[in-house]
Order: structure tokens, then sequence, then C-alpha cells
């Protein structure tokens, strides 16, 4: 399986910027796809920001042009620079890993895995 650990986060004022990054730990070796989730409370967990294994970004609309995902060499560490914050980027931040590998029996075996979540505020 695959370990994923948070970092970042914090209280930010309108118009600034936060850096989150996620270190994978475990069987980085499966990882196809990682990923930036947000939750507020009492809504469903919201797709924030997508990276490939070939490098391939994917934004939400609401995101676009402020938000960038990006990975080190190792392809352990993904990150999400945020600029231009608003209010409504307030939520907790789940980074996630998607992957396949195989069990002892060889049989294909499906995951996503999350990390813990950060608090992300932004507020004058």
């Amino acid at each position: 399986q695959v370990q994923l650990v948070e970092s970042g986060g914090g209280l930010v004022h309108p118009g600034g910027s936060l850096s989150l990054s996620c270190a994978a730990s475990g069987r980085t070796d499966s990882i196809n796809t990682r990923g930036w989730y947000r939750q507020i409370p009492g809504r469903d967990r919201e797709l924030v920001a997508l990276i490939d294994r070939g490098g391939s970004t994917n934004y939400d609309s609401s995101v676009k042009g402020r938000f960038t995902i990006s990975r080190d060499n190792a392809k352990t560490t993904v990150f999400l620079q945020m600029n231009s914050l608003k209010p409504e980027d307030t939520a907790v931040y789940y980074c996630s890993a998607e992957g396949l590998y195989y069990n002892d029996a060889q049989a294909p075996v499906a995951y996503r895995a999350w990390g813990q979540g950060t608090q992300v505020t932004v507020s004058s």
C-alpha cells in the first residue's frame, strides 16, 4: 500500500499564497495519479488538481491559473502552490494517490490512498 503525509496549510489573507506538500511512502512505484482534493463541512470532497504518471495536469476551473500542482524528481512528493487565494478556497485539503499493484496471488489490486488532511483558511 501507499502512505501519504501532508504538510503546509494555515491561515492567509485574501490574495496571499500558500504551499502544500504531500510525501508518499510504501509502494510508490505503483502510483499512477497524484492529486489534491478539498472538502468543506457538509459538502462532498471535490477535485482541485491532478498530475498523472506522465506529468500531465488537470485543474478544476475554479483554481485554474491560480494553483499549480507539481512533483519532485523522485516522483514521491507532490506540491500544490496556491496563489491569489480567495475566501472560498477555505477548506480541508487532502492529497491522494491512485494506482495498481499485484498482490501475492498475482491478482491486481486498485487503490486510492488519502493524506490526513490539512486546513487552509483564507480570511482577512
